[in-house]
């Protein structure tokens, strides 16, 4: 018996992204698409890919009889409405911020607002599906973490996991400009973005809190984190350079070590011999990571690349899906990443 879900936020990148992973899903039925915008059309009009997308499936306001809503939308949104659909028996998996910070404090400091349903933050499953399988069955609402969060968590993760690093860590970051969502603004103008690269939203940016209380989780310990994130002038991609003193006596070898012992046997997540690019996971559920020890600084270099539609949100958010329902973890994610 297919799962029956439904996008909320359908019209967006995320969305858009999710319908056309969903769509070719063997145990999902997409049973509605839910947005402010484009209501009464048919979801294959409003984004133009989804070919495949059955003329049933028409852009409105209701969730309809889905076991397992995603949510796709502004921060705050999806808190508003999750205690319903909760108590309708519905199970969330979101894609935006509501319920990745565990403080309810932290919405107002990096945020701006109050959280509309506190009481839900320690129930939430932190969704970063390498580190959180075991807490997914049976999971009632999956934070799925934020695109740069995934890519630097992931390649920071075993160096936290086994101790290896001290609480100093510097991360410098780099996205297409698809993770902004579909934003009308001059800054993510064609004649802006091109041939040009910028930071932002620093020293505030708010994948700055997710990023310090997962690896303190990993890890044991609040790092120092200086968080960097730069708007690059392409579509899709997304690279964490990761920096993390050494803690005293680790080897080259240890940090080698670590890495194959964390990422053997996972399906989406590869250890490469080399700096890898992100176009090496375009499309794709992929991250590649590349670590290596500088000896004369006593520091690590973490390198995580993902697509950020995809691994670093709707396809680690089916990647979790899987997992919370019993599927085989890789169902509906086999693609191989596009190349060139």
């Amino acid at each position: 018996m297919a799962i029956r879900v439904a996008i909320v936020g359908a019209t967006g990148y995320a969305g858009g992204e999710l319908a056309r992973l969903l769509l070719r899903h063997s145990g999902v039925t997409i049973v509605a698409a839910v947005a402010r915008s484009h209501q009464g059309e048919r979801l294959r009009d409003v984004q133009p890919h989804l070919h495949g997308a059955p003329d049933s499936l028409v852009v409105g306001s209701d969730v309809g009889d889905a076991e397992v809503v995603f949510t796709a939308l502004p921060a705050g949104e999806a808190a508003k409405r999750a205690p319903q659909w909760l108590k309708d028996g519905r199970r969330i998996i979101d894609i935006g911020s509501d319920f990745r910070l565990k403080d309810p404090a932290g919405y107002e400091r990096w945020y701006g607002y109050t959280h509309p349903a506190p009481e839900l933050l320690a129930e939430s499953v932190y969704g970063l599906t390498e580190f959180a399988r075991k807490d997914l069955p049976g999971a009632r609402i999956v934070a799925n973490p934020g695109c740069y969060p995934t890519a630097s968590l992931l390649a920071l993760g075993p160096a936290a996991l086994h101790e290896l690093i001290g609480n100093d860590v510097i991360v410098d970051a780099k996205s297409g400009v698809s993770g902004a969502g579909h934003v009308v603004d001059d800054a993510y103008l064609f004649g802006t973005v091109d041939e040009s690269v910028r930071a932002y939203g620093v020293p505030r940016h708010r994948h700055t809190p997710e990023i310090a209380q997962e690896l303190a989780r990993l890890g044991g310990m609040p790092p120092r984190l200086t968080f960097t994130p730069h708007l690059i002038p392409m579509t899709r991609g997304l690279i964490a350079t990761c920096y993390a003193s050494l803690r005293d006596g680790v080897t080259a070898a240890q940090v080698s070590d670590a890495y194959a012992q964390t990422y053997a046997g996972e399906a989406f997540v590869r250890n490469v011999d080399e700096f890898p690019p992100t176009k090496a996971t375009l499309g794709s559920n992929w991250c590649l990571v590349h670590a290596v020890v500088d000896p004369d600084n006593r520091r690590l270099i973490a390198v995580g690349v993902i697509d950020n539609l995809v691994k670093g949100a709707a396809g680690q958010a089916i990647q979790n899906l899987n997992l919370m329902c019993g599927l085989p973890e890789t169902t509906g994610l086999e693609a191989m990443p596009l190349w060139p």
